[in-house]
């Protein structure tokens, strides 16, 4: 049963040093450590003792890391003071004079009429309902574009696709872009069919970014080809009696 005797040892700290430590708001790490300090300080009747970080570790059951981290609050908050550095360790000491002391409290000047914070505003995403239409459009072009992966194999690429955001895009490609609704569906239909684009589209995202080009590739090859003018043979008998009659020889003549 443990059963401690002042007979066998006690460390003498002043009441007002007690008093005032008290109100600080130190951690658990740092509070042990000032414990340790006034342990192997004033238990031994000196004001000041080398105290490695093992050393403190060992005594106070936690790691290095956590006395280093823990150390060096207390040191900037001028609550423990480095006497002496040295390969051995560091010479510590409490810094008696309180009014030293950095609390939380101290650190952050108080204000008579501290201005409201205001929160921060938070961008809403916007919903798209099932019934709207970029929604619908966004689930009509995610139905094309999950059969082309299916068939080449790459379904994987899309099938985290969240419809909210295609939706927006294809909103932004009608609202800010001004591109018809009509136009926007027979360049989706065509994407789908052409050799190189099919599965290099493949969100709503890169088909808004890549519009432009998508328009105009597919309207150039809708365009019509112009028939190649037919040789009327009345033409090259008119031809030949001219070249006839200006002098050439008739066996000079080009029939072709």
């Amino acid at each position: 049963m443990a059963n401690p005797q002042t007979e066998n040892g006690y460390t003498r700290i002043a009441n007002e040093l007690l008093e005032q430590i008290m109100k600080l708001s130190l951690n658990g790490t740092q509070f042990r450590i000032v414990l340790a300090v006034w342990r192997y300080t004033y238990g031994f009747r000196r004001t000041a003792h080398t105290l490695p970080l093992s050393y403190i570790a060992e005594k106070i059951d936690a790691s290095k890391g956590q006395v280093q981290n823990a150390l060096d609050q207390l040191i900037k908050k001028r609550i423990i003071e480095v006497v002496e550095d040295s390969k051995g360790g560091r010479k510590l000491k409490v810094n008696k004079n309180y009014d030293e002391w950095e609390s939380k409290e101290s650190q952050v000047p108080a204000e008579s009429n501290p201005k409201p914070i205001k929160p921060k505003k938070v961008a809403k995403k916007k919903a798209y309902e099932e019934d709207n239409t970029y929604y619908k459009m966004a689930v009509y072009f995610h139905s094309l574009v999950k059969a082309v992966a299916k068939e080449a194999g790459i379904e994987h690429l899309i099938a985290r696709a969240n419809l909210q955001t295609w939706a927006d895009d294809f909103r932004k490609l009608v609202e800010l872009e001004r591109v018809e609704k009509r136009l926007a569906k027979e360049v989706m239909d065509w994407v789908i069919t052409d050799d190189f684009w099919r599965t290099n589209i493949l969100s709503a995202s890169t088909f808004r970014k890549q519009f432009a080009k998508l328009a105009l590739k597919m309207a150039s090859q809708k365009k019509p080809s112009q028939p190649k003018k037919q040789t009327d043979s009345r033409d090259k008998d008119i031809e030949f009696q001219q070249w006839v009659a200006g002098g050439g020889d008739p066996n000079d003549f080009n029939w072709n």
